[in-house]
């Protein structure tokens, strides 16, 4: 019998399945994250091999129970093996090449799956934000595009990250007195779990000093877009201008791909909790020249139809 293995692998988990010839999961594994820009590359390169090395177990496991006695080697057949990879392409492409007992081995960005969710193999583009965000292309001629996707130092619009900062710089400047008060002074410093006189500095210290402080910040958008969902002005204009600039580089990099005028017959999905959030749905709907579409599968549905497909 033979398998394929598929890895979506970022900053948060590493999540691999085993599908059989019929594109059927027949085995999962997950684990902590492994960008290699986040935990270094010796660490993601163990990461990634010990969950390869469960799945390869879970195979020759599930082909015991499909046969009488002991399966050897020649019963099972890995044939295929697909990295869908945050952090560096370099790295991975070195670890892919390295690889052996895996079949062919292929590593691409981790984009692929949300472009795969949004487009199913055709032309058009995909919108996804999670601690960070990024917008993926598939053109006319079939060729793969990636945009932004930067970072938290140099700005990912639209990302969890991003509307987290912008919260808690507006609720300093209301705690110095510099801007008029809402409501997101009091929830940050309820999220910092901070005193209801917490100071100005007692604030920024507790995000600066917080042990892993990308993800921290990051966790703070659900209440940021509670707070808009409940009419606070000042949350509501952070998540429009926040998730408005990744519009905005979407709607450039289709308007390079298709052309502007082509941009109405180009579908857009929206991938992720704050993008399928209704308000932000019904704000980024309310300006966009494509018909935008909210995907609800996870990433790794992206990486089986992925296998099913290639």
């Amino acid at each position: 019998m033979s398998y394929k293995i598929g890895v979506d692998g970022g900053g948060t988990k590493t999540e691999c399945i085993l599908v059989d010839a019929t594109g059927r999961m027949v085995a999962c594994h997950v684990g902590v994250g492994c960008n290699p820009s986040v935990v270094g590359p010796e660490a993601a390169a163990s990461i990634l091999t010990a969950a390869l090395d469960s799945l390869r177990a879970q195979a020759v496991a599930h082909q015991a129970g499909n046969s009488q006695g002991l399966p050897s080697q020649r019963d099972f057949l890995i044939t295929y093996t697909l990295l869908c990879m945050a952090g560096s392409r370099g790295f991975w492409d070195e670890f892919a090449a390295a690889l052996t007992g895996f079949g062919r081995v292929t590593a691409v960005d981790d984009s692929r799956p949300i472009l795969e969710l949004a487009t199913s193999g055709r032309p058009g583009l995909a919108l996804h934000a999670g601690t960070g965000s990024f917008v993926a292309a598939r053109a006319p001629d079939e060729s793969v595009h990636f945009a932004g996707g930067v970072g938290w130092r140099f700005g990912d619009p639209g990302s969890g990250y991003d509307l987290g900062a912008r919260a808690i710089a507006r609720a300093v400047l209301e705690l110095q007195g510099w801007a008029p008060a809402s409501r997101l002074g009091p929830a940050v410093r309820e999220y910092a779990q901070l005193a209801p006189t917490a100071t100005a500095s007692a604030v920024t210290r507790h995000f600066y000093q917080h042990s892993d402080p990308t993800p921290h910040i990051a966790a703070l958008a659900p209440t940021v877009l509670r707070l808009a969902s409940e009419g606070d002005a000042v949350a509501r204009n952070i998540v429009v201008v926040s998730t408005g600039g990744l519009l905005d580089l979407a709607i450039s990099v289709g308007t390079k791909l298709f052309t502007e005028a082509r941009l109405a017959d180009v579908s857009a999905g929206l991938s992720g909790p704050i993008l399928n959030h209704p308000l932000v749905v019904e704000t980024l709907a309310a300006r966009s020249p494509m018909p935008l579409v909210t995907l609800t599968d996870s990433p790794i549905e992206g990486v089986r139809q992925l296998l099913t497909r290639l």
